[in-house]
């Protein structure tokens, strides 16, 4: 099959895909981390070049439900950084957002799976197919995670690696290597949280290249 992995620069998927010899891409408006075969540019440009296969992980800064406040017009406003969207602009970036997610379901492509964690998709488009975890699939991490998809089947758990067992106000309850025992997420605030966010886990596309490709 001819591939498209889109908004991936890590070139994790692609190359699963592609060591099964399939013709695998991958997009982005970044270069690609690893070697391969990789189109550096808008998804937009090569939408319709005859892909039998689509993955694609839009970007899902306006697409998630955290930091819905920035949304209104409340006075904490004035409290958050100059480069933060709020208000009627970061309305304006979701409806964008939300437009790119249509835009992609809507291409002509037969084999289409839309990945984002829990959001608007779900609420503005249509229920996601499935929400998976990374430590279903060999992971140890927790990332909850929807996949939109069209004539694929729903990806199958593979490997489940236990969580720690911590105690979390009063409950016993499982946390994994990226979380802290309240559960929220490990990595240091910094330039490049969002992009090590964002990368593709092995044990997902191991899964996806074996039952999909």
């Amino acid at each position: 099959m001819r591939i498209i992995i889109a908004f991936a620069f890590s070139g994790i998927e692609r190359d699963m895909f592609a060591a099964m010899g399939h013709d695998a891409w991958s997009c982005d408006l970044l270069p690609c981390e690893t070697p391969g075969k990789h189109y550096q540019g808008d998804i937009r440009d090569i939408l319709h070049d005859g892909w039998d296969m689509m993955i694609a992980h839009p970007d899902c800064t306006y697409l998630t439900c955290s930091a819905e406040w920035a949304y209104g017009n409340g006075p904490y406003h004035q409290k958050v950084k100059p480069e933060t969207l709020v208000g009627a602009a970061r309305c304006k970036a979701r409806d964008d957002a939300l437009d790119m997610v249509r835009l992609l379901l809507a291409a002509p492509i037969k084999r289409k799976a839309i990945e984002n964690p829990r959001g608007v998709i779900s609420t503005r488009i249509r229920p996601a197919s499935q929400y998976i975890q990374p430590y279903d699939y060999g992971e140890d991490a927790s990332k909850i995670t929807g996949l939109w998809l069209e004539n694929l089947p729903l990806l199958k758990p593979n490997k489940r690696v236990p969580g720690r067992i911590v105690t979390h106000n009063g409950k016993q309850v499982e946390r994994w290597a990226n979380q802290t025992d309240s559960g929220q997420n490990r990595l240091t605030p910094g330039p490049d949280r969002w992009k090590e966010r964002a990368r593709t886990y092995q044990g997902w596309a191991d899964a996806m290249a074996e039952q999909w490709g």
